[in-house]
């Protein structure tokens, strides 16, 4: 695989490739965006929320319950990740970040949910200048991608071994723990990607940790802990405004 778009548009094309995240993730991601946004008014327009890279859509289905009242598109390259989420939200289309972009007007979103999609892109510099433009100044930017420092991975590296995580192979994993590939192609820390969304145009950048649904259950209180520490969590929860608004 050469790493090319179309093969990668291959690759998440296959119904085998994981397309949707914990549950429990989603739900938390969710209420931030709630409380960022809050409450519907009476008479006010609801606000438009793009979920770019929805998957299946039971990660936005699980978003439009804590998120009532707003309008959540789901948006998404893969027809086969698309068939299935229709049949869990009530609206989902066709986008592309890049080649022509999203179908959507500048500043025409209140909010984008962008969960786990960024380290799976050739170019996160023109994904993030094309979420820029469909946000109205001001509107809400909630992205959330692993941690390559994890706690677990600053071990694993001392000890000479893959982080989980990173991926050196489409075709198979290679040097790290896990069978899965799953097309991970970038990795950031917690300082890296926040100076990254801020050089994108976006301010106000926050970073919370979320644990990982797939840590081994003997593990799972730990790596609930080192979300105290989102230099330490497993999953970076980043929420940033569009400058100028």
């Amino acid at each position: 695989m050469t790493g090319s778009p179309a093969t990668l548009r291959d690759f998440y094309e296959n119904p085998a490739v994981p397309v949707a995240s914990g549950a429990a993730r989603s739900r938390r991601q969710a209420r931030l965006l709630a409380r960022a946004l809050g409450p519907v008014r009476s008479g006010a327009p609801p606000a438009t929320i793009l979920d770019i890279g929805c998957g299946d859509g039971s990660a936005a289905a699980v978003a439009a319950e804590v998120l009532t009242g707003h309008r959540l598109v789901g948006v998404d390259w893969s027809q086969d990740a698309l068939r299935r989420a229709r049949t869990r939200i009530p609206w989902a289309v066709r986008g592309e970040l890049t080649d022509g972009g999203l179908p959507f007007a500048s500043g025409s979103a209140d909010a984008v949910l962008f969960s786990e999609v960024i380290e799976h892109l050739v170019d996160p510099d023109a994904a993030l200048d094309e979420l820029r433009r469909v946000l109205r100044p001001g509107g809400h930017l909630m992205l959330s991608t692993p941690n390559l420092a994890a706690w677990y991975n600053r071990g694993l590296l001392l000890a000479g071994v893959q982080p989980v995580f990173s991926e050196v192979s489409m075709r198979g994993i290679h040097g790290r723990p896990g069978t899965q590939v799953v097309g991970h192609l970038r990795l950031y820390t917690a300082r890296a990607l926040r100076g990254f969304l801020a050089a994108s145009g976006f301010e106000a950048v926050r970073i919370a940790g979320a644990p990982y649904h797939d840590v081994p259950r003997p593990l799972r209180p730990l790596d609930r802990a080192a979300c105290r520490v989102p230099s330490l969590a497993s999953i970076l929860l980043a929420h940033a405004r569009r400058a100028g608004g």
